[in-house]
């Protein structure tokens, strides 16, 4: 679950996903949330 930045809400199902993996690094999964009380996006991580 990622926490909106903007009013702390926490919001459980992200919009969209991918991965980014650096060469030589682990991969990192990032989520676009869209949050349901404010209507703010923005995007998190998970390992």
């Amino acid at each position: 679950m990622a926490k909106c930045s903007k009013c702390g809400t926490e919001v459980a199902k992200p919009e969209k996903t991918w991965t980014l993996a650096p060469k030589g690094k682990k991969a990192v999964t990032v989520g676009l949330y869209k949050c349901p009380s404010c209507g703010a996006f923005f995007r998190a991580s998970s390992k």
